[in-house]
């Protein structure tokens, strides 16, 4: 099977930089990447370098291997485009049509999904010019992502940085799975998220954990967010993710303290996700000390039950309010893992449950992920293995459609 053919166009900005690491990224996951820098790219990143990392030539001129006709047929062979950082010069270029360079040229005989990762201070972002270029190209299918917000040149903050390269190759990945994953269908809306595991302390420097990343919660948030919506992420502990960009981060340890802060977040949402691995039980008393192992037996670890927050956060939704929950099952001699996720659903009362069979290096620790999305409707839907990107935009599917 042939790699998928990408073309990476680099934009004349200081984020420059970080396109070098987005190359890297995709050329390690198994994408033929060709690189299109505009000439003053060039500037910031050289060429040896983009050649080095991609393994072929950097052009930036229609005039250069004339015979191949590059200028059109680069943009007719891809697969995908990807355009980070796209400047506001860039995406005014694109937004007119303009064909003045090899990277726009190509961007005119591209007919396969092109995304932009916007790169510039907010001033440039916020102008209603650079706003209006973003709806134009938007409204033509280019998936024009929001930037993140944070430190750009000098001492300049705000929105308008460059999104992790992380977090675009997410993305890149995403529509070339799904070349429809990233409608504007959530503008407007809030929604909350929750990620990642609890903690429930056992003395100063012990816990009770578990093996949750936090991935497939950062799926959900950063999908939603270029999907359009509103996005507050409650993030428990984490293996170290980036916050994902145009999200808004609240960060929790114990179930608690989640659940007092999925509660104050969902009061106005139009869909919260409980998509954390909340930990059933927590010690019953908090050790003021460190229980020290000295030769004898230690004390008996007597346990509390924690709250069903996603019980409650049915129980005190408003109307209209889709409530999503995640159950991570496995099979036992009752029943396999869709059987208990059905029977899970019955007792959540929630209008949508994804169902993730676990063990065997499957849903937690890993980039991927499957299941079964079940809803109170009874519908059900299985969830192909792909991305934790890929299933979350499956869940977005479904919530939109219920809003809609």
């Amino acid at each position: 099977m042939p790699l998928p053919r990408v073309l990476l166009g680099v934009a004349g900005g200081i984020a420059a930089y970080k396109s070098a690491e987005l190359l890297r990224r995709l050329t390690e996951t198994g994408h033929s990447v060709r690189v299109l820098p505009t000439p003053s790219a060039l500037e910031f990143v050289g060429a040896a370098t983009f050649e080095a990392l991609s393994g072929q030539p950097v052009h930036t001129g229609v005039f250069a291997d004339v015979p191949q006709v590059p200028h059109v047929r680069l943009g007719q062979e891809a697969d995908l485009v990807v355009v980070a950082p796209a400047t506001a010069d860039l995406m005014a270029r694109a937004a007119a049509g303009r064909a003045d360079d090899l990277l726009t040229a190509s961007l005119l005989t591209a007919r396969c999904p092109v995304l932009f990762a916007p790169a510039m201070h907010t001033e440039m972002w916020e102008h209603p010019a650079t706003r209006a270029n973003v709806e134009l190209l938007r409204s033509r299918g280019v998936i024009v992502l929001e930037p993140a917000s944070g430190r750009l040149t000098g001492a300049d903050t705000g929105p308008g940085r460059l999104p992790d390269p992380a977090e675009i190759a997410e993305f890149a990945r995403l529509l070339l799975e799904r070349r429809d994953a990233l409608p504007r269908d959530l503008a407007g809306r809030r929604v909350v998220v929750s990620a990642g595991g609890t903690r429930e302390a056992l003395d100063p420097v012990r816990y009770l954990g578990n093996r949750s990343s936090g991935r497939q919660g950062y799926a959900l948030a950063r999908v939603a967010a270029q999907r359009g919506a509103h996005v507050t992420l409650v993030a428990a502990h984490t293996a170290d993710l980036g916050d994902p960009a145009a999200v808004e981060v609240v960060r929790v340890g114990s179930a608690l303290e989640l659940r007092d802060a999925m509660h104050a977040a969902a009061k106005d949402a139009d869909a919260v996700v409980m998509a954390a691995a909340v930990a059933d039980f927590r010690p019953d008393a908090l050790a003021a000390h460190k229980i020290k192992k000295d030769g004898s037996e230690p004390p008996p670890l007597r346990l509390a039950l924690n709250p069903d927050i996603l019980v409650e956060l049915v129980a005190a939704r408003e109307p209209g309010q889709v409530v999503v929950g995640f159950a991570a099952e496995t099979g036992d001699e009752a029943g396999d893992p869709l059987h208990h996720g059905r029977a899970k659903l019955a007792r959540k009362g929630c209008d949508l449950l994804v169902v993730n069979a676990v063990g065997d290096g499957r849903a937690f620790e890993v980039p991927d992920n499957s299941g079964w999305l079940l809803g109170a409707d009874g519908s059900e839907k299985e969830l192909e293995a792909g991305s934790k990107a890929l299933l979350a935009s499956h869940v977005w599917d479904a919530v939109a459609a219920r809003l809609d």
